[in-house]
This record gives structure tokens, sequence and C-alpha cells, in this order.
């Protein structure tokens, strides 16, 4: 397949992802001052709850498939910022793997905080894209952290598609119920 096939099938990924993430969000929210909305929001976690730890291991493995696909069949060389959203999203894909073949809930302890860590650097290598004004002491000449490689829908770059891979994994861990733990 082409990078211009997977990027454009990755970015779309992560639009649908991003859309459900912003429902799941703006249900919450809305669940505070309606009944109806709070109802679909219990629903949604109903649902959501028993696959959750697959569902977030699914995005995490996806987005950790298509950084290797981007750096390795489409010989787009990651910079500095790449390589630590790397840092945070593939031992993503290794615990919450674990944690759904173990049915442990327990794994939003560590999870959470590691996509949040990933959420900021993505925020910020999108800055950079953005707002190439910006300081950007960690990037390098051959590979500048401001340059987009790949954009699709004028605005879905490679850091976009992992902050939204980032955020849709906290959304779907909150979602979890807790269950009991699996510790042997």
């Amino acid at each position: 397949m082409s990078l211009l096939t997977v990027s454009t099938f990755l970015a779309l990924l992560a639009l649908v992802a991003a859309v459900c993430a912003a429902a799941v969000l703006l249900l919450a929210g809305a669940g505070r001052w309606s009944d109806g909305a709070g109802g679909a929001y219990r629903s949604v976690r109903e649902t959501v709850s028993p696959i959750g730890l697959w569902l977030a291991f699914a995005v995490a493995a996806t987005a950790t498939a298509g950084s290797l696909y981007f750096s390795e069949i489409g010989h787009l060389v990651p910079c500095t910022l790449c390589w630590y959203q790397r840092i945070a999203m593939y031992p993503l894909a290794l615990i919450l793997g674990i944690a759904a073949w173990r049915d442990d809930t327990g794994v939003r302890t560590y999870a959470i905080p590691l996509a949040a860590i990933g959420a900021v650097v993505s925020t910020y290598h999108i800055a950079l894209q953005r707002l190439p004004g910006l300081p950007s002491g960690a990037c390098s000449l051959d590979a500048p952290c401001s340059a987009i490689e790949l954009e699709r829908f004028g605005f879905v770059t490679i850091p976009v598609m992992a902050l939204i891979g980032f955020a849709s994994i906290i959304v779907v861990l909150t979602l979890l119920t807790a269950r009991r733990s699996q510790t042997s």
C-alpha cells in the first residue's frame, strides 16, 4: 500500500476516534445538568467498559504500527518529539495488551499518566508545526520538529494523530468500571 493510502486511512481512523472521544466528553459534561445526557453517558460507559481495555489496546497498537509504517516503510524520518511520543505510545501498546488479556482495570493508574505525558508532547509538537517561531531546542536540522512531512484533510498531521490516540486512550480508560484486578 502507498504512503498516501495508509496515511489517509489512519487519519480517518483518528478523526473517527476524535469524534467519539468528544461525544463521550460532551455527554459526561452534559450529564451534570441533564438526566437524559446522564443516562446516555451511563449507557455508553456500560457498553464500552467490558471491551474498554481491548479498545485502548487497539488504539495504542494501531498508533504503534502506524508510526513504524511511517518510518520503516514510508521512510519518514522521525524528529526528536516524534521519538518522545513513541516513547510514550509503544509501552502503552504492551501494557494495555497485557491488561486486556488479564482484564486488569488497575492499569489505569499508570497508563493514564503515560498517555497524558504523550498528549502534552503531541500538543507541543502541533504548536511547533503551526507556530514555527516557537523555540524548539530539542529539534535537529536533519529532522526539524516544525516540519510537516505528512498532512491529510488540511490539518491532520502525525502529531495530531498521536494526540488523538493519547486522548482516546485516556477517555476509554476513564470509562472503565472497576473490576477485580487479576494479580496471578
